[in-house]
């Protein structure tokens, strides 16, 4: 196999170079641009494993950017910017964003950061949780971490999937946010509560499910989540 690759759309050069050369030393493939929409037209050619995008871009900005590389198709993205308000690392969550990392930051922590989002995205061969889970219309494959809704794949990132996949394990069971949180893991503390909400809300969503009156995921107001759909005899 070879190396994972990285898209870099960054319009810092210095920031471009150091990162080229420094992920490369993890073994990443990195190509980096400095513009939104050139990132987009090699999104599909490059095909990489993650994305590193900069919030502010001189072309369209990154939330925009997100937005077209989330319609796309569910490939990682980290997020990165100088900005301090948490509203704009929720926006990015809300948008499908898997990672936020403000400026200035360690290399050595956004190394740590795209390692631990690939392996949320990563088969779990060894870990005894490579089966399929069927729910009616919904089947959750956890070897290959893809939900399918009357067998069409909802198409999820790497935080909604973790989360759908904990909650469909532990169906019946009600899930607290420590729990959860520790599904989310990567993100910074000032936003694991809304980040729990936003993948709680975006999988709704993508699932058809009413919040007032669910089919698959409940909210157990002052407790957590608990998944109520019941799995396939046969499963």
């Amino acid at each position: 196999m070879g190396a994972k690759r990285i898209l870099v759309i960054e319009d810092d050069r210095r920031l471009q170079d150091l990162l080229r050369e420094y992920l490369a030393t993890f073994g990443f493939e990195v190509k980096a641009v400095g513009h939104a929409r050139e990132g987009l037209d090699v999104l599909e050619t490059f095909a990489p494993a993650l994305v590193i995008l900069d919030l502010m871009l001189p072309d369209i900005d990154g939330f925009e950017a997100c937005r077209e590389i989330r319609r796309r198709g569910a490939t990682p993205i980290i997020m990165l910017t100088a900005r301090t308000d948490v509203a704009d690392r929720v926006a990015g969550l809300e948008i499908g964003a898997d990672d936020y990392v403000p400026k200035p930051f360690e290399p050595r922590e956004l190394v740590a950061r795209i390692q631990a989002v690939l392996r949320r995205g990563e088969p779990a061969q060894a870990q005894s949780v490579g089966e399929s889970l069927s729910f009616g219309r919904l089947r959750v494959d956890r070897g290959a971490r893809e939900a399918f809704l009357d067998e069409v794949p909802l198409g999820l990132t790497t935080m909604e999937f973790e989360a759908l996949s904990l909650l469909a394990g532990n169906a019946g069971r009600v899930l607290d946010r420590d729990a959860l949180l520790r599904a989310l893991r990567g993100l910074e503390s000032d936003v694991y509560n809304r980040s729990i909400d936003i993948a709680m809300s975006r999988l709704r969503q993508k699932l058809g499910d009413d919040a007032k009156a669910p089919i698959f995921i409940k909210t157990v107001r002052g407790a957590g989540y608990v998944f109520i759909a019941k799995a396939d005899e046969h499963a």
